[in-house]
């Protein structure tokens, strides 16, 4: 066990996403970069408002009981092991007990305070990655972990815009593995050890997300269910491996070995859209994470996406989001 793990903290931190996520080349554009990851040691009674304007909040049970409250929905109960994941930037509550009265409200930038705005930001940190109030972070009652994603990104968003408000996935239905290895990570302190995490609370969201597909009942989007398709599967990992190639219709079938008329038809079957279609909007898509994420020129993000007149690049950007290029990157980010 300890060599399989070691060997998980080398493949990750040196960027490698193969077999540790069987998703991973479809879902490429997904990327953590520095989500805010923390360790909460509470002891009762508690109760925190998370009003952070998070796109995406990643939950994960060590020890003890939280229940996780969103207004107009009834109280979720999660234990040792589960994974919560919660979407949209609306408020939602995290307590001991669904009638202890809310003490602290996280606000953006994980701004912590009272409700009665006193800032407890420095007497509730606890250490390296935690925070709490508990003396003793190793006995506290209740132990959990936090991810929190401040947007999709664009390409991801695909994905989330495809779940409910709150996926639970319960440890007694198998968990996610991911999830335990972020808690033995999550306190340790090496060399390259954000990167580990950032890597590993991407793995259990995509984890997660994964296993709420699988699930009897559950409408998974038209393009994650292409996936297992061999030809379709093959061309989505083709455009999302490399969006800058000049991809047309023909030579994508060439690569995938198949005709033209069965690709087309195959493709727009399983996806919803012609291949050449996906790929356009994959490209921008791309493109925004990049003008947010990175300090890149607009016309180097172009190349990189494929578009090698920046003209062209600006015009085809207007039409998807409504603004230039340049001017998206001035924008506040959007939480989705």
């Amino acid at each position: 066990m300890r060599w399989r793990r070691e060997n998980l903290r080398h493949r990750l931190t040196r960027g490698y996403t193969g077999p540790v996520d069987e998703v991973g080349e479809l879902l490429d554009g997904h990327r953590a970069h520095g989500a805010f990851l923390l360790r909460c040691a509470m002891a009762p009674p508690w109760s925190v408002v998370i009003d952070d304007g998070a796109a995406v909040g990643v939950i994960v049970l060590v020890r003890g009981v939280v229940h996780l409250l969103r207004e107009g929905d009834p109280a979720l109960r999660l234990g040792p092991g589960d994974v919560a994941v919660v979407r949209g930037t609306l408020p939602y509550l995290l307590a001991d007990d669904p009638a202890t009265p809310p003490a602290i409200v996280i606000g953006p930038g994980q701004q912590c305070r009272t409700v009665d705005g006193v800032d407890v930001a420095t007497s509730f940190g606890l250490g390296l990655r935690t925070w709490g109030n508990s003396d003793d972070v190793e006995g506290a009652p209740c132990a959990f972990l936090t991810g929190t994603y401040e947007r999709p990104s664009q390409v991801t968003g695909r994905l989330l815009d495809a779940i409910p408000d709150v996926v639970v996935v319960r440890a007694a239905d198998g968990g996610v593995a991911a999830a335990r290895l972020l808690a033995d990570e999550f306190g340790r302190d090496a060399p390259g050890q954000d990167v580990v995490l950032d890597r590993l609370i991407d793995l259990v969201l995509v984890s997660a997300l994964q296993v709420h597909f699988a699930r009897p009942g559950v409408a998974a989007p038209p393009w994650w269910r292409a996936r297992e398709d061999p030809t379709v599967g093959a061309v989505l990992r083709l455009l999302h491996d490399r969006p800058a190639e000049p991809w047309t219709l023909d030579g994508l079938a060439t690569a995938v070995a198949v005709s033209r008329a069965t690709l087309a038809r195959r493709f727009a079957g399983l996806v919803g859209e012609p291949p050449i279609t996906y790929l356009a909007r994959l490209r921008l898509d791309t493109a925004a994470d990049l003008l947010r994420d990175t300090t890149a020129g607009v016309e180097a993000i172009g190349r990189r996406v494929g578009y090698a007149n920046p003209f062209a690049f600006s015009a085809a950007f207007r039409r998807r989001f409504g603004t230039s290029p340049s001017a998206y990157r001035q924008e506040p980010r959007r939480a989705g």
